[in-house]
């Protein structure tokens, strides 16, 4: 991120600018906060690739803009989700800021990506927050998290029929899998049987970005391998 951010007022008034143009008012404290993260971020990312934008706005855009915007599909009784391929914290570290009531879990292979994201959740005093350094492959069929999920996100995890396949089994039935998704990304969506469309929406404008929701449904025995 070649443009600076690390000044925390400068990154507040910059995020309260940039959701007011989506129509987005935040609350001040949660802007606060937003701005610590992108901050934090800011920091680590002089030593390790966390975030590969050179434009400040751009990056406020995708960073913290879009998992504001994508709250409005969050169901009220939605009280758990799954972040895979973490890395920077985006999707899941906003959200988690703007839903309080969330337990989450971000999922990062990366040993230094993941030790950010410890240091991210402990500087923010985000509770009911896990770090697990792991291949999703390799969670998706532990007890503790499959099939216990209301919401999973995805962004930048490149996503075929066998992967969703994987990440289905973290969702309980009805949950939902939030595909952030963006201009490369091509339109076809991978046949699962047991994750249907439920709704789609733009994202921010500028970025040509959009969010997937897929509802994880009951099928009838055989359908599915």
């Amino acid at each position: 991120m070649a443009v600076p951010l690390a000044q925390a007022e400068r990154a507040e008034a910059r995020i309260e600018r940039r959701a007011r143009i989506v129509g987005l008012e935040l609350d001040p404290d949660l802007c606060r906060r937003l701005a610590s993260y992108l901050s934090l971020l800011c920091h680590w990312n002089r030593r390790i690739n966390l975030a590969a934008f050179d434009d400040a706005d751009k990056a406020i855009d995708r960073l913290i803009i879009e998992p504001l915007l994508a709250v409005q599909w969050v169901p009220a009784d939605a009280a758990s989700l799954i972040d895979i391929g973490s890395g920077g914290g985006s999707p899941a570290i906003p959200l988690r800021l703007a839903l309080p009531r969330l337990a989450v879990v971000m999922v990062e292979a990366r040993v230094r990506k993941a030790a950010f994201l410890r240091e991210a959740s402990r500087r923010l005093s985000l509770k009911d927050v896990r770090v697990e350094r792991a291949r999703f492959e390799d969670l998706a069929r532990d007890p503790d998290f499959a099939g216990r999920m209301d919401l999973l996100t995805i962004r930048a995890v490149r996503v075929g029929t066998p992967q969703l396949h994987g990440l289905q089994n973290f969702l309980r039935p009805g949950g939902l899998l939030l595909w952030f998704r963006g201009q490369a990304d091509e339109d076809r969506i991978p046949d699962v049987p047991v994750l249907q469309v439920a709704a789609e929406g733009a994202l921010v404008p500028a970025l040509g970005s959009r969010l997937l929701v897929l509802r994880k449904v009951n099928v009838p025995r055989g359908t599915v391998e």
